[in-house]
């Protein structure tokens, strides 16, 4: 039996490189000039031959992660699909950056912040209609498998949409504390008289102890948006200060601005293949992409902007030398060119 022509290591490779296309046959142009490149269906076949697995990330991750000090951040991101009819995991999902519902994947990452970069350990593809599990299920299999691998996190932080009294009391069981933020009707008893909503309790901005029912107490944050809005955060940490609230919320953002280079330097969106094992395969391998762009900017103190663009610039240099689209009968750009005609 042949050995393979290219492996996972390869593709991520070349996920860091690329630059837009990210499809088999880009893959297979960009090879490098010898004897037994590989070609489109070598690339295609590796999608499909190797087992989905989460583990390589974390094997990847764990040396950039201190876990006795960090926060863990879940959340979930919608990786556009608009286009798609068959592509396996594909479903109808709200879209943070769309602001309506679309076709797409849903991506749901474990997190790790140190105040400094977020690193990725654990992820879950959305699928409930074929093997139900609910994104609450990723949600505390995540937890599980973070307590499981040693994690003592600081706060786990997560998006209001997890903020069911079931994860709440899952955290709590763990052992840890948590922070995120309520919808303004959650219900709370604020002083023994009853239970009523957020909106209509007297909340302090520097934090008021409300009893929430199948809970107990937590401490909430009344906070004014510059736009004229109110929003409401929440700890388990009872003796929480507002200026640690701020902080953590802010560490916090870690995971958004993973979301946006994933999209933006991985190419998490763009795998251009329909089936189940070589979608997650793609997402994958664009994850631990991205572990390997934090790793060289914490090793070189170039960001992932620039790692991506230090890339593509010889290139983008050798064609103003020498363009090679080029306007018959018109003067013409380029060193060649103005050397020839000195």
């Amino acid at each position: 039996m042949n050995e393979p022509k290219v492996t996972d290591l390869d593709y991520i490779t070349f996920l860091m490189a690329a630059h837009g296309v990210v499809s088999c046959t880009e893959g297979a142009r960009v090879q490098p000039d010898e004897p037994g490149r590989a070609a489109h269906d070598a690339l295609n076949r590796l999608r499909y031959r190797l087992e989905p697995d989460t583990r390589p990330l974390w094997l990847e991750a764990e040396t950039l992660v201190d876990r006795t000090h960090g926060l863990l951040i879940i959340d979930d991101t919608t990786l556009d699909k608009p286009y798609a009819h068959t592509i396996a995991r594909v479903h109808r999902h709200w879209s943070g950056k769309h602001r309506r519902v679309v076709s797409g994947i849903n991506l749901a990452t474990r997190v790790w912040s140190d105040d400094t970069h977020g690193v990725p350990c654990d992820y879950r593809l959305f699928d409930a209609p074929n093997d139900g599990r609910t994104k609450n299920d990723h949600f505390r299999a995540m937890l599980q498998t973070a307590m499981e691998r040693g994690c003592t996190p600081r706060f786990v932080c997560f998006d209001s949409w997890y903020r069911g009294l079931a994860n709440l009391t899952y955290v709590r069981n763990l052992g840890w504390h948590w922070q995120t933020q309520l919808k303004a009707n959650r219900l709370v008893n604020p002083d023994g008289t009853g239970h009523r909503q957020l909106a209509d309790c007297d909340i302090r901005n520097a934090g008021s102890r409300v009893h929430v029912k199948g809970y107990g107490c937590i401490l909430v944050f009344r906070i004014d948006t510059p736009n004229g809005g109110t929003e409401y955060w929440a700890t388990s940490d009872l003796l929480m200060s507002m200026n640690l609230r701020a902080t953590t919320a802010r560490e916090a953002w870690a995971i958004e601005i993973y979301h946006r280079d994933i999209k933006q330097f991985c190419g998490v969106e763009r795998g251009m293949v329909r089936g189940e094992r070589a979608q997650r395969n793609h997402i994958g391998w664009a994850l631990r992409c991205y572990v390997r762009l934090i790793w060289h900017e914490l090793k070189t103190g170039a960001s992932r902007f620039t790692t991506k663009m230090d890339i593509i610039r010889p290139a983008i240099q050798q064609f103003l030398t020498d363009p090679s689209a080029v306007l018959a009968g018109f003067p013409q750009a380029g060193m060649a060119h103005k050397r020839a005609t000195a």
